[in-house]
């Protein structure tokens, strides 16, 4: 891999998994792992990570789950080959592919990508909002974390149209949106659950994992939330299981 970029390589998962990332901008952070965490998944199926970046939470769940395939897809050729260089450096090169395309406008079928053609969708969508929010000044940053108004529902619109009947979707965003994300999902998506993710025991949650089946019914179920850190500001036993053992989240059964 031809180095752009200033780059670390960084171990996630307790060491379970390393990823070269850059040295500046957006890095591998809590979100990604929790992402994989909340996906779960079968030997054997397909899932697809939208706006994947280096791999981290598709190489999670890859990592976690014997014999599932994986495609990563992202709109930056420099992160997608990050990715692909992660996926060889874990030795799950053979079951994962990493396509440069955009989320919201891209021919998928280019990358081998058909309608119906995955198992499983997971997704952390850009969720900062430029209009309210101030956004980073570094372009690979600001591409990562700010999405234009709609942006959400677009996603949700490509995560459909790849996923089986009944194939599942899973992402993450910022908890004051739980409503966009249920707006958004209301169309083809239904057996919802969700699982709110605090800063520590009594606090406002600050994410929202979400999962959905697509064309199951109209049922929601909230799962018991998950604190990062407790009052002493120490990661919690339930954190520490899922970041660093690599522990699934009750959610990927609901």
């Amino acid at each position: 891999m031809e180095a752009e970029i200033e780059t670390t390589e960084d171990a996630v998962l307790g060491g379970r998994l390393r990823l070269r990332q850059p040295m500046r901008g957006h890095r591998v952070g809590h979100d990604a792992i929790l992402l994989a965490a909340a996906t779960g998944g079968l030997g054997g199926e397909h899932a697809v990570d939208l706006g994947a970046g280096v791999g981290a939470a598709g190489l999670a769940l890859a990592a976690r789950v014997a014999d599932l395939k994986l495609t990563l897809v992202e709109i930056d050729p420099v992160l997608c080959s990050l990715a692909t260089y992660n996926a060889r450096l874990n030795h799950l090169d053979g079951r994962v592919k990493a396509l440069v395309l955009d989320v919201e406008n891209a021919t998928f079928e280019s990358g081998g990508l058909t309608s119906g053609c995955a198992d499983r969708v997971l997704m952390n969508p850009p969720f900062h909002d430029a209009r309210r929010q101030n956004v980073s000044p570094d372009p690979r940053r600001r591409l990562a974390h700010v999405g234009a108004p709609g942006l959400l529902d677009r996603w949700v619109d490509t995560a459909a149209r790849l996923l089986k009947s009944r194939g599942v979707l899973t992402l993450i965003w910022r908890a004051d949106g739980l409503d966009e994300v249920l707006g958004a999902l209301a169309t083809s998506f239904g057996d919802t659950a969700v699982l709110p993710v605090l800063p520590r025991a009594e606090a406002p949650a600050i994410r929202v994992l979400v999962r959905a089946v697509k064309g199951a019914g109209g049922s929601r179920k909230d799962c018991p939330a998950l604190a990062l850190n407790d009052e002493n500001a120490q990661p919690t036993p339930a954190a520490e299981a899922v970041l660093r053992d690599g522990k699934t989240l009750t959610i990927a059964d609901a």
